[in-house]
């Protein structure tokens, strides 16, 4: 990878870390979409040889860190979450946009899923189903930020 594929990722990673922290209304808490997860998405699907579970980890626990969740919590639960979608890359390459909406809304689920897990064990687990309000607002963005990634990273090489 040179530069600019460096540069244009590490800058979505810290803007998805961003927005993670970023304050809002207590009552729209629980609708807060999970950017890292959607960049994760992201770039496995775009560039799966380069980008994988390990940065997916990474991303994780930097999420850990600027959030203040448990340690490996987010790390954990991208990590599956890379993984699923790199067994599944060119099959999400090839579906209609509403298909890859619903993809991306099971695989923000299980993230979601296994990070609530997680908490459960640390004892902060969420009752009922609430925890999954980030995988609908997250597919629902999905259509809406990815062809701005697309034409920025096609316009900047990044390979």
């Amino acid at each position: 990878m040179d530069a600019h594929n460096r540069w244009f990722i590490l800058f979505t990673v810290v803007v998805a870390l961003l927005l993670a922290v970023m304050p809002l209304p207590t009552d729209w808490l629980w609708f807060r979409p999970a950017f890292c997860a959607l960049v994760v998405i992201f770039w496995t699907t775009r560039m799966p040889q380069e980008l994988g579970v390990g940065f997916a980890w990474m991303v994780g626990f930097a999420e850990d860190l600027v959030t203040g969740a448990t340690l490996g919590a987010h790390a954990l639960s991208l990590a599956v979450l890379a993984y699923f979608s790199l067994l599944t890359y060119r099959r999400t390459r090839a579906f209609n946009p509403g298909q890859q909406l619903m993809w991306v809304f099971v695989l923000v689920g299980i993230n979601q899923l296994l990070g609530n897990w997680v908490h459960s064990l640390a004892g902060k687990s969420v009752p009922g189903l609430t925890f999954l309000w980030p995988a609908l607002t997250t597919a629902v963005l999905w259509p809406v930020i990815t062809p701005w990634l697309h034409r920025t990273a096609s316009s900047l090489r990044v390979r």
